[in-house]
């Protein structure tokens, strides 16, 4: 999505940015104390930064917040399709954050952001890393196939990303597609999901990170991983089910986890301060 035709009312609007950090041109929100421990936030596939809109004013009086959009997604300009990918994500948004001069301290991930922040373990020393229904997933049987089958062969169509826009962006579609994951949203969030699925860009950068998906090799380094993590699932969330953070927490060595009746699994844009009362004491005990 192009930033000058961002809605006057897009969240965070006025303290977002454009950094060139090669490959990839980054729009970033970066509020809060500028000498404030940096917390970064990575949203979901599909999503933008935007999804933080309500976590952001109950963490930035104590943090330094940084949400960019994912390369593709959003505002952000991927710089090429080929590293979209979750290790060359993790690479690129490390690199972003040290040559922007705010390495984070610790990072929580929403969904496939969750993965990317795990990821990014290996990459840079984190005090803290926390998942909000984290998606460490894998399909199983026959979409175990052909869902990332399905991917590729769409991110490699011809416009598909315009095609796409034009059937799903629709106010009934997205608004079924919301609540097909446990969390129908506000007319207000609903609009914003509007917005980006109108985005024949961001469509096919979302198309482009699920084709290039890989969580093999991370799944088998989190036995290893001494960072603190936090994952928090949503009992009603019907896109990521709250049995894959309690499986994933039973496989790393310092991890708890938590979660949250009532929501599903945007519950950080339906319940902001239920969430933050379950990060913010776990996270002041580490950073």
């Amino acid at each position: 999505m192009d930033s000058a035709r961002l809605p006057a009312d897009w969240p965070y609007r006025a303290q977002a940015r454009h950094l060139r950090v090669t490959p990839h041109d980054w729009w970033v929100i970066d509020t809060g104390p500028r000498d404030a421990p940096v917390l970064l936030l990575l949203h979901g596939a599909g999503g933008s930064g935007h999804s933080f809109r309500a976590l952001i004013p109950l963490l930035c009086d104590r943090f330094r917040v940084i949400v960019p959009d994912l390369p593709g997604q959003g505002c952000s300009r991927a710089g090429g399709m080929r590293r979209l990918g979750l290790d060359a994500m993790a690479e690129d948004v490390t690199r972003l954050c040290l040559s922007a001069g705010c390495a984070p301290q610790a990072v929580i991930g929403h969904s496939a952001g969750a993965a990317i922040a795990l990821r990014m373990a290996d990459l840079v020393p984190l005090k803290a890393i926390a998942g909000i229904n984290a998606a460490l997933g894998t399909f199983d049987g026959a979409a175990g196939v052909m869902f990332p089958l399905m991917a590729r062969a769409l991110a490699a169509t011809p416009f598909v990303g315009s095609v796409v826009s034009r059937l799903w962006g629709n106010p009934a579609t997205v608004n079924r597609l919301l609540a097909g994951t446990g969390s129908p949203l506000d007319s207000a969030g609903q609009a914003q999901y509007l917005a980006l699925v109108r985005d024949a860009a961001h469509v096919s950068g979302t198309l482009g990170m699920m084709a290039q998906w890989r969580l093999e090799g991370l799944m088998a380094r989190l036995p290893s991983l001494a960072t603190p993590v936090l994952l928090i699932g949503s009992d009603r969330d019907t896109a990521v089910p709250p049995k894959v953070s309690r499986d994933a927490v039973a496989h790393m060595p310092n991890a708890v986890y938590a979660e949250i009746a009532g929501y599903g699994h945007l519950v950080h844009e339906e319940a902001a301060g239920l969430v933050a009362d379950v990060l913010l004491p776990w996270l002041d005990a580490r950073i």
